[in-house]
């Protein structure tokens, strides 16, 4: 028997609702967790799942909302919510590790205010691949710090993001979205771009001048990390917010 999936998403200020209508198996999990990547790498303050309409036949791949709520923890730092799931689904739901990770209320209504609760505060610039553009991205992360009193880490923030940002102009040569997202004890720094190549630390020889940004980033940031995002990739790297 085929089985058959459709994701409605709904982007709006400040949550992104995806509505899911059919049935998840184990086949068809792989495009929900395609249309949840999507709409993570777009980083709307939240993500709210509508599983009014969804049944499921294998209860093991239930383990796809756990999978993009993990995902989402490290970058892009969205809370996801699941909401109005049939009693067989919330039988299910309940009974798997999926409730550890992920909130699951019973209407849309409640799933929103969870997600708002959740959100964390954010800010965000579009930038062009030019050298001006490390000059914002310091600009930002200090914005970012004198909002949220983080004295302390405007220093190194702003020299990660200035590498990440300056990776983008070296190398990807696309227009980039870049974010500094605080959620307490971690500040997080993401550059989003339009290049599916990985970004790895170079192998700059002693008398190289340039090739150790990535270095630098890996050495001032506690986590550091590249992903596939949409069209392209997102650089992220979180440092303590003290």
């Amino acid at each position: 028997m085929t089985s058959r999936i459709t994701c409605q998403v709904r982007d709006g200020a400040p949550i992104t609702v995806i509505r899911l209508a059919g049935t998840l198996d184990l086949i068809t999990m792989r495009q929900v967790y395609a249309v949840l990547d999507r709409s993570l790498a777009g980083q709307p303050d939240a993500l709210v799942v509508d599983l009014a309409e969804l049944a499921v036949r294998d209860e093991l791949a239930l383990s796809v909302f756990a999978a993009a709520a993990r995902r989402a923890a490290d970058w892009p730092v969205v809370p996801l919510v699941l909401c109005v799931p049939r009693p067989e689904v919330a039988a299910a739901l309940a009974g798997s590790t999926v409730c550890r990770v992920v909130p699951v209320r019973r209407t849309r209504a409640e799933a929103t205010r969870v997600a708002v609760a959740c959100a964390v505060p954010r800010l965000r610039v579009r930038l062009e691949p030019v050298a001006a553009a490390c000059r914002r991205a310091r600009e930002l992360v200090a914005d970012a710090c004198a909002r949220w009193n983080l004295p302390e880490a405007a220093g190194p923030a702003s020299v990660v993001l200035s590498e990440l940002v300056g990776n983008v102009v070296r190398h990807a040569g696309t227009p980039m979205q870049v974010t500094v997202t605080l959620r307490r004890p971690w500040l997080h720094l993401t550059v989003l771009d339009g290049s599916r190549a990985a970004a790895r630390p170079g192998e700059a020889g002693q008398r190289d001048e340039g090739g150790r940004g990535l270095l630098l980033v890996r050495q001032l940031a506690e986590h550091w990390g590249s992903a596939p995002a949409g069209d392209g990739k997102a650089v992220w790297a979180t440092l303590p917010a003290n």
